[in-house]
């Protein structure tokens, strides 16, 4: 569960096709034997123990709903699960598109633009939609934001803000649906149930919860407090309820290749509990007709009697960072296996020996600046240079992402300058804040590869995709999604056509440039390729054959398996066809 992400997606072309709206309701989503929904009347149930308003859900055979004094209610596995099972899947109860993304998804099944563009809803001008079916699926819930979205775009004082935020827009969603399926309905206890951190939210998190109950209020039309009983709320305090269950319990819908596009929420998958090193993770690997459909998909083989566990923040993070992440958020202070470990040397904070044995030490802090190498037992002397060069990588990391979609010049000028100065400190690519740098400095050569391509252009960008996914790969579980996604770009990125491959002009040269050109690049390529489908099939699924991007992957890696063969043909064939010299 996290909160919506500022990430920008490029804009998709779309048309400005006009539609008639029509008053059907949704259409119901078919039940699926791992598919999960509010239960209805003679349907097996299962009470949840935190109300007694007996808030039930379906649950598939193999998982049920316990309380441990240590972690409260949670999911637990009734039958084991392999590496790339699913465990669980769910329509999200709410789910809406992050601001940017309005006019490049489908507000509806958030896919992308279709070949002949969105459509876009006529009345408010504000949400687009693949076509008409979609926009019908989406009038239940479409029907109330369309008139609040006209009104509040009269009232803004500008064009910037024409649109409320997406947390307003999601809550309005959540508030109009709950209002429609009464305070007694499944459905709305189970919104209820959600866990609330009013009576014990941090100072820091004040002016949100203030913000978004105005903005809310405004977007939502009322008027009067007494009208907040329309929606089963009879104070502002349990309108403060509702705001931090939606906060601490949002989940981020991402694409098929885990850009987050909205949030949603999903009562049954927010009762999984937090692991800083997760047995499963939840994605959208877009692998079915019933999107956006999220999915619980095991990491690492689950025991009967094993608890389900996923992250809630990025783990790749180091403790002190994680913990407090989670602390702002969620209200607690981690006691996972990961976070109770006393790791020699752990590789979100380690920096290389500096004897060169091979081995890790510690990174040095304020707190404690004796480090000393896990292997040889060399003792870091250059401690002072390793904080400071830490401190001023953090300093440029924050300033680079508040930068990398206003101002990307700007922020590839930081990462490109502070990489060298953490590597040259002897930070780890798994280490912090240089594997946070890699990935940002990775996604701001991409997308800014020159047109025409240039040899060395590329080579810098494949260089970085390779430090990139060898820092993720010392931190994140076999199959983790992120992980898989890293090696198909790595894959991608290594199979485009070189503008200048370059010659070596010995064996031995070859074997020390990076990357290699012509034949073995192709070679590395494919090879990428065929681990990152390995990878994908766990973390998007078995079933899902690695999901949408899993598809993508393999069909890449077929191409280059017929090009490689082709070549190799084409070298038999010219030595074939080249005459022997018979020795005198």
């Amino acid at each position: 569960m996290s909160a919506f992400s500022g990430l920008r997606a490029a804009r998709q072309t779309k048309e400005s096709k006009s539609y008639v709206k029509s008053n059907n309701e949704s259409q119901q989503v078919t039940t699926t034997p791992v598919l999960l929904q509010p239960s209805t009347e003679g349907q097996e149930s299962l009470q949840l123990e935190a109300v007694p308003e007996s808030t039930v859900h379906v649950l598939p055979s193999g998982l049920e709903v316990r309380r441990s004094s240590a972690s409260g209610r949670g999911l637990w596995a009734k039958a084991l699960y392999k590496p790339g099972d699913i465990v669980l899947a769910a329509k999200p109860h709410i789910a809406a598109l992050s601001n940017q993304y309005l006019d490049s998804y489908c507000s509806n099944c958030f896919g992308p633009a279709p070949e002949s563009g969105l459509k876009r809803c006529t009345t408010c001008r504000t949400v687009w939609y693949c076509n008409s079916t979609c926009q019908t699926k989406d009038w239940a819930q479409h029907k109330r934001e369309c008139v609040a979205l006209q009104e509040w775009s009269k009232s803004a004082p500008s064009a910037e803000l024409s649109i409320p935020s997406d947390a307003v827009r999601c809550l309005g969603r959540m508030l109009w649906k709950m209002q429609k399926q009464k305070i007694d309905s499944n459905w709305t206890m189970e919104i209820n149930a959600l866990q609330s951190h009013r009576s014990s939210l941090q100072s820091s998190s004040y002016e949100l919860h203030t913000h978004l109950s105005h903005a809310l209020v405004r977007y939502l039309g009322l008027t009067s407090p007494q009208e907040l009983a329309d929606f089963g709320l009879n104070s502002a305090g349990d309108l403060v309820d509702v705001i931090s269950r939606f906060v601490a319990n949002t989940f981020t819908i991402t694409t098929p290749t885990l850009t987050p596009i909205g949030a949603s929420i999903s009562p049954v998958i927010a009762l999984i509990n937090h692991s800083c090193d997760p047995n499963a993770v939840v994605v959208f690997p877009r692998s079915s007709d019933q999107e956006p459909l999220m999915q619980v998909i095991a990491l690492r083989p689950i025991a009967t009697s094993e608890e389900i566990l996923t992250s809630y923040i990025d783990t790749t993070l180091p403790k002190p960072l994680r913990q407090a992440s989670l602390q702002e958020t969620y209200n607690f202070f981690c006691q996972c296996a990961l976070c109770r470990s006393s790791l020699d040397a752990d590789p979100r904070e380690a920096v290389w020996c500096p004897k060169s044995c091979g081995g890790t030490c510690p990174l040095p802090t304020e707190d404690d600046d004796f480090s000393r190498c896990t292997k040889c037992k060399a003792v870091v002397k250059t401690t002072d240079a390793i904080q400071d060069a830490v401190r001023v990588g953090q300093e440029a990391l924050d300033k680079a992402t508040a930068l990398q979609f206003k101002e990307p010049v700007k922020a590839q000028q930081l990462t490109t300058n502070l990489i060298p100065i953490l590597t040259s400190a002897g930070l780890t690519p798994s280490s912090h804040p240089l594997l946070a740098l890699a990935r940002l400095h990775q996604t701001l050569l991409i997308s800014t590869l020159p047109v025409p391509l240039t040899q060395d252009a590329l080579d810098e960008a494949v260089r970085a995709t390779t430090r990139s996914s060898t820092g993720l790969a010392s931190v994140l579980t076999y199959g983790h999604p992120v992980r898989g996604i890293a090696l198909a770009e790595l894959g991608k990125i290594l199979a485009v056509d070189e503008p200048q491959p370059r010659q070596a002009t010995s064996p031995a040269e070859a074997t020390l440039i990076y990357p290699p050109s012509g034949p073995a690049r192709l070679k590395l390529a494919y090879d990428t390729l065929v681990r990152a489908t390995d990878e994908l099939r766990v973390g998007f699924g078995v079933r899902n054959d690695g999901g949408q991007v899993g598809k993508e992957v393999r069909e890449s890696a077929v191409a280059l398996e017929k090009e490689i063969g082709v070549w190799k043909q084409g070298v038999r064939n010219v030595v074939e066809d080249t005459p022997r010299q018979v020795p005198k």
